[in-house]
């Protein structure tokens, strides 16, 4: 199989056979990564977008010039504050971080968001819809939109989001936004690698109390009552109530913050700035008890832990001996003349 094939090969199903074989002819251009590097420390948004790119590369030897990348932007990081955002599907999320996102570029902050696109089990296929429910903030020249597809990793978060954050740093970009889809457990994910993490809820909705997950809320920084507006105004107020006295039964945080709970419209662009406020509340006291660098260094060797279970992952799913085997252990199991553990063991044997 030629180097083209084995590249169109790594792609997902159901995706244009045509598109496939340009990128695979894409794929044997150079790459120069000082140049990359440079383009992207400049604040050049379509190098940022061709390293992501690059990043998210299954192709074993962009893996490794992503690698070269990744280090080479590494000593220009550290410099922002990342915030991740979560709430169920129509809570708003992306009305919330337009809105959000727009009034920091007029604070003179320059803004990226990752959104997690959820990947399709059927066809493996993703929408990558961000920038079209995002059109003016992704107008806006001190703001940078990155969809991304989540692949296969827990709860749809993309495995190449950290990797992606260190670029936009590199990049410039001092507030950065990750979008979760709401779903499974990728809210535990990205609390693993931001500094702030805001939830959305909406009022009205019945789950006022009996909704509340213990998980998620002893997460959480800020709960937000999006959609604050109109007919709705009143019951975001009793909501407001209602979630701020459930706060109350948590014991206090790490970081000895209170988690606060507010409302706002995002549609009418109304109290964002009072979202704003409350992290930057958050910031001073973490900075001042040295919250705010403890927790960086601990996201730090959660992200080495991570990366080292990926890896033995990708090593173990992408041995020949292994990808020879496991058609047969599957068809055994399926069967049901072979059980899941023996299975397993086989393989992992190899």
């Amino acid at each position: 199989m030629s180097d083209s094939e084995n590249h169109i090969s790594s792609f997902p199903k159901g995706i244009n056979p045509a598109f496939t074989k340009k990128e695979a002819s894409s794929s044997k251009l150079k790459i120069d990564v000082e140049e990359l590097t440079r383009n992207i420390l400049s604040g050049n948004h379509t190098a940022l977008s061709r390293g992501i790119t690059l990043v998210e590369s299954t192709v074993p030897r962009h893996q490794e010039l992503a690698q070269q990348l990744i280090e080479a932007c590494l000593p220009h990081t550290n410099s922002s504050i990342r915030i991740g955002i979560t709430g169920v599907p129509g809570v708003g999320k992306s009305t919330f971080i337009e809105a959000f996102g727009t009034y920091l570029t007029t604070l003179e902050k320059k803004v990226a968001v990752l959104a997690v696109d959820p990947t399709s089990s059927l066809s493996h296929g993703s929408i990558l819809g961000d920038k079209t429910r995002m059109a003016e903030l992704s107008q806006n020249k001190h703001a940078f939109i990155r969809p991304s597809a989540s692949g296969d990793s827990l709860g749809g978060v993309a495995r190449k989001t950290r990797e992606a954050i260190i670029l936009c740093e590199a990049a410039g970009f001092d507030t950065i936004i990750i979008e979760t889809v709401g779903v499974g457990q990728s809210e535990t994910v990205v609390h693993s690698m931001v500094d702030f993490f805001l939830l959305l809820k909406l009022a009205g909705a019945g789950d006022e109390l009996q909704g509340i997950k213990r998980g998620i809320i002893e997460m959480a920084d800020a709960i937000i009552i999006n959609k604050a507006d109109g007919e709705n105004e009143k019951a975001a107020k009793l909501a407001k109530s209602a979630f701020a006295k459930a706060l109350h039964l948590y014991p206090p945080k790490d970081s000895n913050w209170r988690p606060k709970v507010s409302t706002c419209s995002a549609l009418k662009n109304k109290d964002i700035d009072t979202v704003w406020s409350l992290i930057l509340e958050y910031l001073t006291l973490t900075t001042e008890n040295n919250y705010f660098t403890t927790k960086r260094a601990e996201q730090n060797i959660f992200w080495l832990l991570q990366t080292i279970e990926h890896t033995l992952k990708d090593d173990f799913y992408n041995n020949p001996k292994v990808k020879k085997l496991l058609p047969k252990i599957r068809k055994a199991i399926s069967e049901n003349t072979l059980s899941p553990f023996s299975g397993a063991k086989q393989l992992l044997d190899l």
